[in-house]
């Protein structure tokens, strides 16, 4: 059976009280990206994804960073998720499983992921600083659980070394980007097949 060669992508929008947000997301791209969300370090982030994983991404975000950028972060977490399980579809044909090692200087990150169709996020990152420029480090778990939450992902996250905590993030970013590259590439050895004894992911 051979595998439709069409490129993966979806679009959707959040709105809430607290957030508007809306994401483009094309899995077979060239690393384009587009960003509005009032977070620099985040878009820097996003950006790692999108470059390290091959895909296209656009995020917009309007949200209540008045009172700070929690929600808003969790929020495109939540609607990235949200996009990658409409772009995945049903699954057929993809390694589904994806991991990587990332060094920056000092510091070295390992991410492994699975697309089983049941959210679990293992984030063990011992950031040496709670604050990187003006971005409070403990909203990056908030970001990958409303992503695992919404992808419908097993997700694994550790940074084994490091002291500059922007380089402990990049790490984790650039190997989140490459492990889902590898994890979403097409197999053709399992072209119209789910990766699951079950069947179903």
């Amino acid at each position: 059976m051979t595998e439709s060669t069409e490129p993966r992508s979806a679009n959707v929008s959040r709105d809430t009280l607290e957030t508007q947000i809306s994401v483009d997301l094309c899995l077979d791209g060239s690393g384009k990206v587009e960003f509005d969300t009032g977070i620099p370090f985040l878009e820097h982030m996003l950006d790692q994804i999108a470059r390290h994983g091959m895909m296209d991404i656009k995020v917009l975000a309007k949200g209540d960073l008045h009172i700070d950028a929690h929600h808003t972060v969790e929020d495109i977490g939540i609607t990235l998720g949200q996009a990658f399980a409409q772009a995945v579809g049903d699954k057929k044909g993809l390694l589904r499983y994806g991991h990587a090692y990332v060094p920056l200087d000092e510091a070295l990150s390992r991410v492994v992921v699975d697309f089983s169709g049941r959210p679990g996020l293992i984030f063990k990152v011992p950031f040496t600083r709670a604050v990187i420029g003006t971005f409070d480090v403990d909203l990056f778990v908030e970001f990958f659980q409303g992503f695992v939450n919404h992808a419908n992902v097993t997700l694994h996250i550790d940074n084994l070394r490091g002291h500059n905590a922007h380089h402990q993030a990049e790490t984790v970013f650039k190997a989140f980007g490459r492990a889902l590259r590898m994890a979403l590439t097409r197999d053709p050895a399992m072209a119209g097949i789910t990766p699951s004894t079950k069947g179903v992911l």
